[in-house]
């Protein structure tokens, strides 16, 4: 066997260390078919990044860790390199914000650099005979105006704006009812331009409109951003349906309020019924915990809970579009015990009935401090933590978070006993769930055109689905195989059939062809549309210059695979 690789260091960075080294001096009388690290000290070994790095990500910092390297030949493992390493935080610039209000220090917070305040914003401070009209930086209204929002990049002073209620304010102890004070919202396009728009309140409903159906919006893409506004919990835009209707996507527009933030499609309305009209309102707001089932109020407790709403020339209409995912962000603060296990805080969608359904990409983003997700359809969300563990899934394992991530949102439930069985050989069958399950797509309940080895079982009506949609022809005469286990070019040609099917197919540029990997040979005619597009655009990255699509796939390789896409 291979002597063991020479001049072995490590980099330690934030929450990784990278690993280099130089090929060994005696193959061990064989070609040296690759490398194997451990971050255990041996205990695990996964196949290395290339022939001479890799890169151990999702590490704590401040552990010292025992890396090691061997070379493998047709012989076996050769001798092993050893070297340790503590992953470190990288330094946190901070900056402070100073809020003032008539001449006094309302509040001072202090924000990672490039965050936003969000939910760490302070209460809006108040004034007799004066309604209080946003932060600026500069007094009485002047320079910009800031939300908690924005991007905090230096030190920042703010003052207080106020509007006088009217020009005889009142003594203490009149009353009188104050006007509606005056906000406007930004719109920034796509080409930087930048214009203002009045907002409309109605304090009585709890609302605020921004009408920007007669705006010239660009379909390549905008940002309508609504100041706060006290005593509203619904913000709504009012745009033309035309911007909403192209062909193709062309561009998103993103509304961005204390609620959340919601980004939409241009094609987010095409082919969809009853959305002829000429003005479509997109709103954005609290939901109503009261209309809930008293086990779902209890599991959400003080979570964010907001609602989605769409109206057509002022009337409701039920929203659903598979072809164009709609993108919303809430913010949201995670408890201590949420941020050690950020893998099992989740988005319920709760339809009509009060049912609850977790939504396969909704994840925690601690960099924003938002909960963010897609759907494909208006209705109640709400944030909830649903931690899954298995008994055969450490913590410290290189699949551990992918797995945590998948079972929590309800595609997996494991192998039974509390086990997940991360090292057994993933089948046709189970697959087709787990890739169907992870993408929110339901079983046909009841279907007279099947694959005829489908039987009567868990995964039939997957099966059955998967057919209908062409995301699988099967195997030849009609057969799917569901036993056998599954290569890693059928999955990802499955994959592909799927995020294909629903419009999602990945984007990006890695740089490589299937003709940059030794055994692209071997890929079937059928597998290299599939293969190709996933190695392009760095879904696929193969390992020591290979792809191996032959190769049978593990649960724990399926289930990075999945959560690899469903938070990029």
């Amino acid at each position: 066997t291979p002597s063991a690789p020479q001049e072995f260091t490590a980099t330690p960075g934030d929450k990784q260390v990278t690993l280099t080294w130089e090929a060994p001096s005696s193959n061990g009388g064989a070609e040296i078919t690759g490398c194997q690290v451990s971050k255990d000290n041996g205990v695990t070994w996964v196949p290395a990044d290339n022939d001479t790095s890799h890169t151990f990500t999702d590490l704590t910092n401040g552990v010292e860790y025992t890396f090691k390297v061997r070379a493998v030949n047709i012989k076996g493992a050769g001798a092993e390199a050893s070297v340790k390493a503590t992953p470190q935080a990288a330094p946190v610039v901070t900056h402070t914000v100073n809020f003032y209000s008539n001449g006094v220090l309302h509040a001072s917070k202090t924000v990672t650099s490039g965050d936003a305040l969000g939910a760490n914003w302070p209460d809006n401070p108040t004034r007799h005979g004066y309604n209080f009209a946003g932060w600026f930086t500069g007094p009485n209204g002047t320079g910009t105006w800031y939300s908690s929002l924005f991007p905090i990049t230096a030190d920042v002073d703010l003052y207080a704006n106020w509007e006088r209620i009217s020009d005889d304010s009142p003594e203490d102890d009149e009353i009188t009812t104050p006007p509606t004070p005056t906000y406007q919202a930004d719109v920034v396009t796509e080409s930087g331009s930048v214009t203002k728009l009045p907002v409309t309140v109605d304090r009585n409903a709890g609302t605020a409109t921004v009408d920007a159906a007669s705006q010239s919006l660009e379909r390549e893409g905008a940002a309508i951003t609504i100041p706060s506004i006290p005593n509203v919990d619904t913000y709504s835009v009012d745009i033309p349906v035309s911007n909403l209707s192209t062909p193709d996507l062309q561009g998103t527009l993103t509304v961005n309020t204390d609620a959340g933030n919601v980004t939409v499609p241009s094609n987010m309305l095409t082919a969809t019924e009853g959305a002829d009209g000429a003005k479509a309102q997109i709103s954005i707001g609290e939901g109503d915990r009261s209309s809930l089932p008293e086990d779902v109020r209890a599991a959400i407790g003080d979570k964010p809970l907001i609602q989605l709403t769409l109206a057509i020339d002022g009337k409701q209409t039920d929203w659903n579009n598979h072809n164009a995912p709609v993108t919303v962000s809430i913010p949201y603060t995670p408890t201590a015990e949420e941020l050690a296990n950020p893998e099992g805080i989740v988005v319920w969608y709760i339809d009509g009935s009060g049912d609850v359904v977790a939504i396969p990409d909704g994840r925690y983003d601690p960099e924003t401090g938002m909960v963010t997700f897609n759907t494909t359809h208006f209705s109640n969300f709400a944030v909830a933590y649903n931690p899954v563990s298995f008994n055969d899934v450490p913590v410290d394992s290189w699949y551990h978070k992918a797995v945590s991530f998948i079972a929590a949102r309800g595609v997996t439930s494991g192998t039974g006993d509390s086990n997940y069985s991360p090292e057994s050989k993933l089948t046709r069958g189970d697959f087709m769930v787990l890739l169907m399950r992870a993408y929110g797509m339901a079983p046909d309940t009841s279907s007279t055109d099947n694959f005829s080895d489908a039987g009567d079982t868990y995964y039939t009506g997957y099966l059955a689905a998967a057919k209908r949609l062409g995301i699988s022809q099967g195997v030849g005469d009609n057969m799917y195989a569901p036993g056998k286990e599954i290569t890693r070019q059928e999955m990802f040609t499955l994959l592909y059939n799927a995020l294909k099917v629903i419009g999602r197919l990945p984007q990006g540029d890695s740089g490589k062809t299937l003709a940059d990997f030794s055994d692209a040979s071997e890929i079937a005619p059928w597998a290299e549309e599939a293969m190709s597009n996933l190695v392009e655009t760095g879904m696929v990255a193969g390992s020591d210059g290979r792809l191996t699509p032959t190769r049978t796939t593990t649960r724990a390789e399926m289930a990075q695979v999945l959560y690899n896409l469903l938070v990029k």
